[in-house]
């Protein structure tokens, strides 16, 4: 039994000595305020650029949320930051030791008690506008209702910011979401079509038009395949929303946050 106890004690220094954390304690609980120092550190430097100082939100959703959709532990966040999401813009973290990933976890979870932010505009007269004048419904679901030409916005107010929001409606080209570029093509015979890409491959390329109708081609039957960075469908808002309006339609969206 001494012997046993020995063991354990020289099992524990060595854990502790290597900074292991031991089987079923969560890493972040035992972050200190330096690691999350170092973990805001890493994170303004790695991970704003997409995410947002502060992780508010930008090109990346918000992460400060009490609730992340894609991590629904600590584990699952660290091996997101680690590994990256396959498909997407979010890369792998490289170029950080465990130790680092699990101080920018930490930071993020730190995030999750933010407050939501207080907008200048109405919820209401928001809702009002996109259901009338903006006319979003046309192309964009929300809690299972509408368009889908544009991408879902039921927790588009978890996943960006206001200011992302903002700059979507008067300038909808100037971040285009994931699977929303715009290509225009002119087949060998003159027939133009415009539209979004839905697929590509070396060979073949499929589009989605203004009306919803898909378009498939080979590109050796085109004579011109123009790929539009910067541009979007999506028509803006600059003009054709006053700036209250444009505040409630800001404050609407914000406060989409998947059901919560």
């Amino acid at each position: 039994m001494k012997l046993g106890w020995q063991m354990v004690t020289l099992m524990a220094a060595a854990v502790i000595s290597l900074g292991m954390t031991p089987p079923n304690q969560d890493p972040v609980s035992r972050l200190t305020a330096d690691d999350l120092a170092r973990g805001k550190q890493m994170f303004v430097g790695q991970c704003a650029l997409c995410h947002g100082i502060g992780a508010t939100g930008g090109r990346g959703p918000a992460l400060n949320q009490p609730d992340l959709p894609r991590a629904a532990d600590n584990s699952a966040l660290f091996q997101i930051i680690k590994n990256g999401i396959p498909e997407t813009e979010m890369p792998d973290a490289w170029q950080m030791t465990d130790r680092e990933i699990w101080q920018v976890a930490g930071y993020v979870r730190s995030l999750g008690g933010t407050a939501v932010v207080k907008l200048p505009g109405d919820t209401s007269r928001g809702k009002a506008i996109y259901d009338s004048k903006g006319a979003c419904a046309a192309c964009h679901i929300v809690s299972g209702r509408g368009g889908s030409l544009g991408p879902k916005l039921t927790d588009i107010g978890a996943r960006r910011s206001a200011a992302y929001l903002r700059e979507a409606l008067t300038d909808p080209g100037a971040s285009v979401p994931d699977g929303f570029l715009v290509v225009s093509i002119v087949t060998r015979d003159g027939h133009k079509v415009r539209g979004m890409r839905a697929n590509e491959d070396s060979f073949t390329i499929q589009l989605r038009d203004a009306a919803g109708v898909f378009h498939s081609f080979r590109k050796l039957d085109l004579a011109e395949l123009k790929k539009e960075f910067g541009s979007s469908m999506m028509p803006a808002y600059r003009d054709a929303l006053s700036a209250s309006e444009l505040d409630d339609l800001v404050a609407y969206l914000s406060g989409l946050r998947g059901g919560k």
